[in-house]
């Protein structure tokens, strides 16, 4: 009798265990978190980490879509595997590098000039494996309804005050006094013009050179008429 009891009691128990098991297996995700989660936060540490999903494949690279307020040009990589790197693309950064174990989750950080104005920042991931699989976490919440594949979302607490965002940029290409010329090629072609060169260069030249000859025939015609008043006296 007891041995009977133990049989059925653990049926569930199994029962629980596989259920566990794969919601396990289906939580299995991007994540990212930082330790400055606040809107205009300047020099943010975002971390990463996407999980490896294959027991038979590594992960080679991950591709992420950055949200609204952020460029490329805002991140630099902080951690990585050994051997990955961080390239931008036209609609965020990729990280990459030798393959990982299967298994292995892929960590990286990336440090960012200024968080955006947001109450969350949503980066849409794509994971590549070894063997051509991609794993495309991209999913939003529709509702009451929970993704499937969620993309990473990270909250923002509302900024310090007295926060201002950062300049966009702290170069000046151009720096004019006065209304600048209509084209940087304009503007270089003015040189030549001075030092003679270019189509205005010619002309300025051939200019010059009447000038010079007109004077001497002027004065060819007043020698000629001095020689010939000496001749009549």
């Amino acid at each position: 009798m007891r041995r009977r009891l133990r049989h059925r009691s653990a049926a569930p128990l199994l029962a629980l265990g596989l259920v566990l098991g794969a919601a396990g297996t289906a939580a299995a995700h991007v994540e990212v978190e930082s330790p400055t989660a606040q809107a205009l936060a300047v020099d943010a540490e975002v971390a990463f980490s996407a999980e490896g999903e294959s027991s038979t494949a590594g992960i080679t690279d991950v591709k992420v879509v950055l949200p609204a307020g952020l460029t490329p040009a805002d991140l630099t990589l902080a951690k990585a595997p050994a051997g990955w790197t961080l390239a931008p693309t036209a609609d965020g950064f990729t990280v990459a590098g030798p393959a990982l174990a299967p298994g292995t989750a892929a960590d990286w950080t990336v440090r960012v000039r200024q968080l955006p104005d947001a109450a969350s920042l949503v980066f849409k991931t794509l994971v590549d494996y070894s063997d051509g699989h991609t794993d495309r976490w991209i999913e939003l919440p529709q509702g009451d309804t929970k993704p499937q594949h969620p993309a990473p979302v990270l909250a923002l607490a509302p900024a310090a005050p007295g926060a201002i965002a950062l300049p966009t940029s702290d170069v000046t290409l151009f720096a004019y006094t006065s209304s600048p010329p209509a084209s940087p090629s304009a503007s270089a072609s003015a040189p030549a013009v001075v030092a003679g060169g270019g189509e205005d260069g010619g002309s300025t030249t051939a200019v010059v050179l009447g000038s010079v000859a007109g004077v001497a025939v002027l004065a060819a015609l007043v020698v000629l008429v001095l020689r010939r008043r000496r001749s009549a006296s």
